[in-house]
This record gives C-alpha cells, structure tokens and sequence, in this order.
C-alpha cells in the first residue's frame, strides 16, 4: 500500500481540521481523495478549499469510492452510528469520531459490523496518539512517579450558545462532547482497568442535556480519577497525574498536549505547522491519529493496540453509568 487514500465524512469544522492536519504528513503516504455532505454545494466548496478530487453530496456515494480505502467520519454525535455501519458494510475502514456512539450499545454495534466486515475502526480519541501522551505511557512504564494514586482533570468552556451543544437530539452535553476526554484519560492512566465503583453529580439544561458534570471514578487500591466538565464557564483546563513518587502535570490544553510537567521539569512536544487556519486548539495534532491509522493499515491490524475497540466500550459503559446518575437521557437509549 503506497499511501492510504482517504474519504472525508462531513463538511464541518472538525473535518476541516482533520484535513488541514493531514496536509502537514507525507503526501505520498496520505492522500484525500473525497469528501461527502448532506449538502453537495458544501462538500463542493470543502473540496475546492482543500484540493479534494471528487465532492459527494450523499454518504452512500462515498461509500461506493472504490478508491477510498478509509473514511474519516465527522459528523455529529447521534449520526455516528448509522454513518460507520454504512461505511463498514462497504468495506471501507472507519476513523470515527468521539464519542464513538450515544451510548455503550450503539459502540457494541459497531465493533460488532467492524469484526463482521473485517474492516478497520476506531474511535478519534485524538488525545491517545500525542507525543506527550506517548511519553506518559512510557513514564508510567518505567514507574517515574511511582503508584498513581489519584488522577484529575477538567474541562470547561462558555458553549451554551452552541446549539450541538445543547440540544438532545444533537447529542448535546458536557459530558459527551467534552468530559468523554476526562474519562478516556483515567481509563489510559489506570490500563483499561474498570472502576470499581462511580459517583456523579452534576446539572442539567433547560433543554435536558447536562451542563455541569463532576465525576469521581474509584478504582481497587483505594485509587481515583476525579474530573469535572463544563459548557458555562472557563475552567484550567489542566489534568494532573499523581503518584506515590511525583506528579505529571498536563498544562491546557491537556487534550491536546504539548507540553508535560514531570516532577517540576518542562519538557516540550511542539506540533507540526500549519499556514492555514483552525477550528480547535492544536488542530494538527491529529496528524499523530491519522499516521497511527495508516500504520495499523500496513500492519493489517483491525483495531488499535492504543485506542482499542475494549478501550472505546468501557470509556462508554462509564459514560452511561454518569449519565444514568445524572437523569440525562437520549432518545438513542431506548433503541
């Protein structure tokens, strides 16, 4: 396979900077090859910005690509799961976005098409492939802080003005769009390791959608992860990592790292450039996701060693244990 030739799912913000990362890697190993919309007038003017060869105003169109060989899907949270079936059921490889589905049975369908179709899938947890997420995996390898005891984190920024961001039947919520980092990094820190038990607290917006979430996760050994989300005001939006020997602290925005603290020591892990503009803090940094696609492509791996399809159902199942907690439903939880 020479270069893995991609189909982008969505004309939204996040797709554009999907693209703009995958511009800053080789081009003889990545190349973009379509791009689909519900609106074939905004693929066109996505393919045009972007250099696209073919605009799709339909995803089953790019479904039927046979040159594509995997697909980004960027859509929002509830057409996850209908978007990676069809695209599945083709044969294509699938990059979903998080999170993967409204709840842990819509991910539990999806692994389900991926191992049946014998397709590639993952869950866009762009944070896992960071340099710096991988110098804390190696860090926590070596024991450089000792036991961890206690990991925290937060996440927080005014968004009730965005309407996916508050409306139920666009997946909206704190906790889906933005707290799913919070417990993916437990889960990363702590192994894929269950909680052994969780306790949530939080508030709910007019429309029913969390707004506030506070989580303590508690694992054996008297251990935890404690986190916090927010669409109404700014928090630090830093984590820490905190062990019996010192701490690993991820200054903000610890999503999308570029710099890690180790026990008092700066060390960077600068981005690859871009002169073209973006929608989210660090946006190039899922470059290191797209590699980390292509190199499970030419290993002919089905799932990822780091963002496992066990990694993705178990971030879910805390996810609904939260959202049960909290009264927050979703019209996707009684399919």
């Amino acid at each position: 396979m020479e270069a893995i030739r991609w189909g982008i799912c969505s004309a939204g913000k996040i797709s554009h900077d999907f693209i703009v990362a995958l511009r800053t890697l080789p081009p003889e190993n990545h190349k973009v090859m379509a791009i689909a919309a519900r609106d074939l007038s905004r693929a066109q003017e996505y393919a045009k910005i972007h250099s696209i060869p073919k605009a799709y105003g339909s995803y089953e169109e790019l479904a039927e690509d046979p040159n594509v060989d995997v697909v980004y899907v960027g859509v929002i949270n509830p057409y996850h799961l209908p978007a990676s079936l069809l695209f599945m059921q083709a044969g294509k490889s699938v990059l979903c976005e998080k999170p993967l589905g409204m709840n842990a049975a819509e991910v539990k369908k999806m692994v389900q098409s991926a191992r049946e179709n014998r397709v590639f899938f993952m869950e866009a947890v762009w944070t896992r492939f960071f340099p710096a997420s991988e110098k804390i995996r190696t860090l926590l390898r070596q024991t450089a802080v000792g036991e961890v005891m206690l990991v925290h984190a937060d996440f927080g920024f005014p968004m009730l003005s965005i309407p996916r961001c508050v409306q139920k039947e666009l997946g909206g919520g704190a906790l889906l769009d933005i707290g799913i980092y919070c417990v993916q990094l437990a889960c990363m820190i702590f192994s894929g390791e269950k909680p052994e038990s969780i306790v949530a607290s939080g508030f709910l917006h007019e429309t029913g959608v969390d707004k506030t979430t506070s989580v303590i996760l508690n694992y054996s050994g008297q251990r935890q992860a404690t986190f916090t989300c927010t669409t109404t005001v700014t928090l630090l939006n830093k984590a820490s990592i905190n062990g019996t020997k010192g701490i690993i602290e991820l200054p903000a925005t610890f999503w999308s790292p570029t710099q890690l603290v180790v026990n008092g020591h700066a060390e960077e892990f600068p981005l690859p450039a871009s002169s073209q503009k973006l929608n989210f803090p660090n946006g190039t940094g899922m470059c290191y996701q797209a590699e980390h696609v292509r190199q499970c492509l030419l290993q002919g791996l089905k799932e990822s060693p780091i963002m496992s399809h066990a990694d993705s159902e178990l971030v879910h199942s805390i996810l609904d244990e939260v959202r049960r907690q909290l009264g927050l439903s979703y019209p996707q939880d009684e399919a």
